[in-house]
């Protein structure tokens, strides 16, 4: 059975561009080409403010009380919180240059791997009339996942940009884009973003 993609109405949507900090870019493989998937990236903003989408950015980083608050059983951010890891005022967990928000456009910071967990950015969204979200972010098994998931249960209907999410493991990388997420979210590039907003501007006007 064929899936056909629904259209993309700029007006209720929001392009989430998530955890787009050099400390987080370090981490992928020269492999990843970070820099072309921040010039992809860079791109799909540009389209989505050419046609009036929300911009949302989304950064993670800590202050002394919110290590503080990381519980042992936390895993993951235990250690970080050990560590005192990717503290706020740090340039490196800034959003990145080439990425900058403009302003009008939503910014959060979390402090857990989700968009939505540790953050207001639903509230935010929803104050816009925000029902669709295109999602770009590193990384695929963090925030992405995480972010998909709470998204799909909030009922947003959901997009991933396939060459807008990477992740340091190629393999978990590619079976979440293929067996995973294809089953919460519409999984586009971002030419075919480009063509969406194009289809609906022409059948504006």
């Amino acid at each position: 059975m064929t899936v056909t993609t629904p259209a993309l109405d700029p007006r209720t949507t929001a392009l989430l561009v998530m955890d787009y900090q050099p400390a987080i870019l370090a981490s992928l493989p020269e492999s990843a080409d970070p820099e072309a998937l921040l010039s992809r990236v860079a791109g799909a903003i540009a389209d989505m403010r050419a046609h009036g989408a929300a911009i949302a950015y989304v950064r993670v980083g800590f202050t002394e009380a919110d290590w503080a608050a990381i519980p042992p059983a936390n895993k993951t951010f235990s250690f970080i919180g050990r560590q005192r890891l990717m503290h706020h005022e740090d340039p490196v967990t800034a959003f990145h240059d080439q990425l900058a928000p403009e302003p009008g456009d939503i910014t959060v910071r979390k402090t857990r791997y989700g968009a939505l967990s540790t953050t207001d950015l639903d509230r935010r969204l929803r104050d816009r009339g925000i029902t669709t979200l295109v999602i770009a972010g590193i990384t695929t098994s963090g925030v992405v996942l995480s972010t998909v998931i709470d998204a799909a249960d909030r009922d947003y209907q959901l997009y991933i940009l396939s060459d807008g999410v990477t992740d340091p493991d190629p393999q978990a990388h590619h079976t979440l884009m293929t067996s995973v997420l294809p089953r919460l979210a519409h999984i586009i590039d971002t030419a075919e973003l480009r063509s969406f907003l194009h289809e609906t501007a022409t059948s504006r006007a």
